[in-house]
């Protein structure tokens, strides 16, 4: 299942050129046929229902180094696919979407990284991983593409705000370095 939903969504991205802009008509959507897919090295955010791309928004990431998530306090993104496991609102970045980072296929590269001592012996796998708005008035990192987050994936205020309205607990949301 998991490379079948890469496959399509590789499928996806090749056929679409164009953003069709960055305003969801939310009641026009059904939340069962959702998925995100982010694209680190373009600093995008593409919502999909089923097919059809809806928006696509400006994101920005934890370090600048883009590569996959090593250890707790690298400030990197993880890369692989996960599922909303929480949504909240919030008072520092608008909307918060709790993703199920570490899925177990993180504790798999984790631990290699560990036994290939890439990482310290004693490091942590870390969490908390999630998706969410800004600080207020602070959209112009996305003028910059300045990464700021401890390994989240940050996007304006408003596209927070509308994804919120049509994403469930459980939407798929794939991180990728790069769709091309």
């Amino acid at each position: 299942m998991l490379s079948l939903i890469g496959l399509c969504l590789s499928c996806l991205w090749i056929a679409h050129v164009c953003d069709p802009g960055d305003r969801i008509d939310v009641k026009h959507v059904d939340v069962n046929k959702v998925f995100l897919l982010i694209d680190k090295s373009h600093h995008r955010l593409y919502v999909y229902e089923d097919t059809r791309l809806l928006a696509s928004f400006p994101a920005v990431f934890g370090n600048n180094d883009l590569s996959d998530k090593m250890m707790a306090g690298d400030r990197k993104t993880p890369e692989g696919l996960f599922h909303i496991i929480a949504k909240r609102y919030d008072s520092r970045w608008s909307r918060f979407l709790l993703l199920d980072y570490p899925t177990p296929e993180d504790y798999q590269k984790f631990n290699a990284r560990k036994a290939a001592h890439l990482i310290p012996q004693d490091a942590q796998i870390g969490g908390g991983i999630g998706i969410h708005g800004t600080w207020p008035k602070d959209d112009f990192v996305f003028t910059y593409m300045q990464n700021w987050t401890n390994g989240c994936i940050s996007i304006p205020n408003e596209a927070i705000r509308q994804i919120y309205e049509i994403v469930k607990i459980g939407t798929p949301v794939l991180i990728k370095r790069s769709l091309r």
